[in-house]
């Protein structure tokens, strides 16, 4: 069987930290002087903070200031996070099926590497990927393809043979226009605002390695 792969956002996909996410706009807010919306800040999840930032303050801010306080977000992020984050039901149990049929495993996201090792130690899934691309590694955020054509370079796989695995609509956007399958869960957006992908589902305990194989088929 040629090769094939699937790629892995990681917030609200194979951990549910939305909450916490939220919670750290609130205390950099309160710091910082600003108020995030819980309206804007579900239409941004899944960005990456620059371009939240634009959103947000209605400009992109100058570079050095968007870096000072995207970290400063983060710091409060992963403190807010340690102890506290568990995997989204199925996400360990798909991670070890799709690796023993032979999948190639990526993570595609827009959060920084300093969270991702948090994120991945703390669940235990760090050994699945064959393959990481955060937010740091990108110039584009998505919903531009960059992150999802990065990561299936890194497979060493064309995107068509890839599934990407989302919850964002920015996400589901990103991994079709990078020309791969998108299966969608519904964690953090209603079912028909994800429209755009091949399959949604409501939890990965709904699938398994034989569903990826069906869309790639398609």
């Amino acid at each position: 069987m040629a090769g094939r792969g699937v790629i892995f956002d990681l917030d609200g996909v194979l951990v549910d930290s939305s909450r916490l996410h939220w919670e750290s706009w609130q205390r950099v807010g309160a710091e910082r002087g600003f108020e995030m919306s819980e309206e804007l800040f579900w239409e941004t999840f899944g960005m990456p903070n620059s371009l939240i930032f634009e959103r947000l303050f209605g400009k992109p801010l100058p570079p050095e200031e968007a870096q000072e306080l995207s970290e400063r977000k983060e710091e409060i992020y992963r403190k807010l996070a340690a102890g506290r984050l568990k995997p989204l039901p199925g996400a360990v149990e798909l991670l070890g099926a799709l690796k023993d049929a032979g999948f190639r495993i990526a993570l595609g996201s827009s959060t920084p590497m300093s969270n991702i090792r948090v994120i991945l130690d703390a669940v235990g899934v760090r050994p699945f990927f064959d393959a990481i691309v955060c937010a740091d590694d990108v110039t584009r955020g998505k919903p531009d393809p960059e992150v999802f054509l990065k990561a299936a370079e890194r497979l060493d796989l064309p995107p068509e043979r890839c599934v990407v695995v989302e919850d964002a609509v920015v996400g589901v956007q990103a991994a079709k226009a990078a020309g791969a399958r998108c299966l969608a869960l519904t964690t953090t957006h209603p079912r028909e605002k994800l429209s755009e992908a091949d399959r949604v589902v409501d939890s990965l305990e709904e699938v398994s390695p034989a569903d990826f194989d069906a869309l790639l088929a398609q």
